[in-house]
């Protein structure tokens, strides 16, 4: 589970070096990560192929940080089983992907059960897609995912139009009193992240700005102090 005692960094490891993948995630929890990013990518629901249940179970294997589970699928309810017995901590599915979003959330939680631990559900929209979508099921989300870039590789720059969607979805959980966290992907950096929590984001997904450098310490800690 994750913590609400501060302000969450999440390097995703789409953009470290996987030839050392576990030397990788042991230097950024070293150097001060909070949450381990995962991004689940299928070439049919974005233009890009990464990874599956197999590299959370190895992930798992080698760090306590939370494994924050980003299915950027089709039919992701097929491949949420899998996901949980690997040991994913959050699991968020596009609500672009979900024709019935209420019953895959439920699925989630449900095979968290099954497995004896508490999995958090989580819902992404794409830039393109109104936060407003989201009105009749953030009662049932532990987090809400904003895109600010469009899925499907790393190293894209902040749509700042993604500020004001943040600035939304705080509003319409505080507006029916839910503590939910609010997470933003895509683009994030030491430059722009004060901006992205001001709008009222707590969990920041950072890739190359922080597996681009040698000095993860550094540019971490230059997120944190910022924020």
């Amino acid at each position: 589970m994750f913590t609400k005692d501060h302000k969450l960094i999440a390097p995703s490891i789409l953009a470290a070096d996987f030839a050392r993948l576990a030397d990788e995630v042991g230097r950024v929890e070293a150097a001060g990560a909070d949450v381990i990013h995962v991004d689940v990518m299928d070439g049919h629901f974005v233009p890009n192929l990464t990874m599956g249940p197999v590299v959370v179970e190895w992930l798992r294997k080698v760090t306590d940080l939370p494994l924050d589970c980003h299915l950027m699928i089709t039919d992701p309810d097929r491949y949420i089983p899998e996901f949980v017995a690997a040991g994913a901590d959050c699991i968020t599915v596009h609500q672009e992907a979900c024709p019935h979003l209420h019953r895959t959330l439920q699925l989630i939680r449900e095979e968290g059960a099954r497995a004896g631990r508490v999995v958090m559900t989580g819902v992404s929209v794409n830039p393109a897609t109104p936060v407003e979508t989201l009105s009749e099921i953030l009662p049932d989300c532990d987090l809400v995912l904003v895109m600010s870039v469009n899925p499907g590789f790393g190293g894209q720059r902040f749509i700042p139009g993604a500020l004001e969607k943040i600035r939304k979805v705080r509003r319409m959980a505080d507006a029916r009193g839910l503590s939910l966290y609010l997470e933003v992907d895509g683009g994030i950096k030491a430059d722009n992240i004060a901006e992205v929590a001001k709008a009222g984001a707590d969990v920041f997904v950072a890739g190359s700005a922080i597996f681009g450098g040698q000095d993860y310490a550094a540019r971490i800690g230059a997120m944190k102090a910022v924020i």
